[in-house]
């Protein structure tokens, strides 16, 4: 396993007066040749010897066994060696660091864990990561997942970052045995029936949770912008509670998430400021990047998360390694739940205008059960908590507003919590937010099959049925 640093120019000039003073630059090992650093090698002379910094330890590092046996008569009695141990208050830490730059997050990262921490790079914008790390001057490690499902273009990607900052990723891959048995048992494409868990528990999880065991802590592009219901309130830096680390055990891991306060937008102006490469796939309208089968370009209009696994609800949009974030796994896993995905208090509703009509339960059964109606309608099944309806909402307001006095009805009807078993059923509902026509002189609704939510789409859609 490699560590992915910088220049030896630029290790040389940041160790001698921000790193360990003991740190030799030109010891560094290359590929392959890591010997993981073994604790009983301490001096005997010292006592209270604290934890040292300076050997670097790679990813799936195990212990270093000494075999060797020391007959009791010939032992010689050391005073007793102990490590100081800091103990961190990392919820008043996020706290001190809640208005911080990412910059000064990524510094504060990397000076406390030296090379105990690695950056979990994607492929996507979260090459912003490594170019904080590379703005402050310290040796980082930079590791990803490959699930050997990724786009051609991710993969050029990594080659070229590899080579713009003159580091090695880490790359950790899924064990062969459990892809080729899930692939035999469910075929390549399971996961478009049965959820995408299982798959990426196989090719994602599992490799992170070995990369982690090698680690103390972890660099994260996580943005509470990012998923509707499970990254709102992620804080800047947390204890993880999902993964071990290398000490093992609840706890042991620490987890760095610099950007978590940084809109999107915000992230693009500071990569275009700094000339950093991106994956080429974001010029063909892909913003969040993961597997080819589960990923796919964003229309305007569309949350940047609803490209990813868009044949499910919003809030299974996680695949598990940041499953930390899912508060209530009964609510987040079948999305049935009336209150918001983190379990806190149901949002505020959304559609709010005259111009569109709310619809009760019975309502819509009646709606549906008219054969002839006098005015055709146009309803949004939609969640108040859902990114995606709150996304399309000015657009919806604004064409209902358009379509007043026009004989077309504008209607809302809320389907999640109890609702949403009768809307799948009744109503055609298979993720937030689905839209029906219901015609004048027809009973079946006709559901809107585009993801273009702009006004002009849903105008034309409205005009070709009424």
């Amino acid at each position: 396993m490699a560590l992915a640093v910088t220049s030896s120019n630029a290790i040389t000039g940041s160790f001698s007066s921000r790193s360990n003073p003991s740190y030799e630059p030109s010891k560094v090992l290359q590929l392959g040749n890591f010997q993981p650093l073994d604790r009983r090698d301490l001096s005997s002379t010292g006592v209270n010897v604290s934890r040292r910094r300076g050997k670097v330890r790679p990813l799936h590092a195990e212990p270093k066994k000494n075999n060797s046996m020391v007959p009791a008569a010939a032992t010689i009695v050391a005073p007793e060696v102990v490590e100081k141990v800091e103990v961190e208050d990392y919820e008043r830490l996020a706290k001190d660091l809640e208005n911080a730059s990412p910059l000064e997050v990524i510094d504060k990262a990397l000076e406390k864990f030296g090379n105990d921490i690695g950056i979990a790079f994607s492929g996507a914008e979260d090459v912003a990561l490594i170019e904080y790390a590379h703005l402050t001057g310290r040796p980082y490690r930079v590791f990803s997942l490959d699930t050997g499902r990724l786009n051609p273009e991710t993969y050029k990607f990594f080659d070229t970052v590899e080579k713009h900052y003159g580091i090695r990723i880490e790359y950790m891959f899924p064990d062969a045995i459990e892809v080729q048995a899930l692939v035999r048992s469910k075929g390549l494409f399971s996961f478009y029936e049965d959820g995408h868990q299982e798959c990426c528990r196989v090719r994602k999880v599992r490799p992170l949770r070995r990369a982690l065991k090698g680690l103390r802590a972890w660099i994260t592009g996580q943005r509470k912008d990012q998923s509707p219901g499970t990254r709102s309130e992620i804080p800047v830096v947390q204890v993880d509670p999902s993964f071990e680390g290398l000490d093992g055990g609840a706890g042991s891991l620490v987890k760095w998430n610099p950007v978590a306060n940084v809109e999107g937008t915000d992230i693009w102006n500071f990569l275009r400021a700094m000339n950093v490469p991106v994956n080429t796939l974001h010029a063909q309208g892909y913003i969040s990047i993961g597997c080819e089968p589960c990923t796919r370009p964003v229309l305007p209009g569309q949350h940047e998360r609803e490209g990813r696994w868009w044949w499910e609800d919003a809030t299974a949009k996680e695949c598990g390694l940041h499953k930390g974030n899912m508060k209530d796994e009964n609510v987040n896993g079948t999305g049935n739940g009336a209150v918001h995905a983190n379990g806190s208090a149901t949002e505020a509703d959304i559609f709010t205008t005259q111009s569109v009509v709310t619809l009760s339960r019975p309502g819509i059964e009646n709606l549906v059960k008219m054969e002839e109606r006098k005015e055709p309608w146009l309803v949004v099944l939609y969640a108040p908590w859902c990114r995606f309806c709150q996304a399309m909402e000015g657009s919806y307001v604004e064409l209902a507003a358009k379509l007043e006095g026009s004989g077309v009805k504008v209607g809302k009807f809320r389907a999640d919590g109890d609702q949403k078993s009768f809307a799948q059923q009744e109503l055609q509902l298979g993720s937030f937010p689905t839209i029906l026509f219901f015609p004048k002189h027809s009973s079946r609704p006709i559901k809107y099959p585009s993801e273009k939510r702009d006004v002009d789409s849903l105008m034309a859609f409205v005009n070709a049925l009424r």
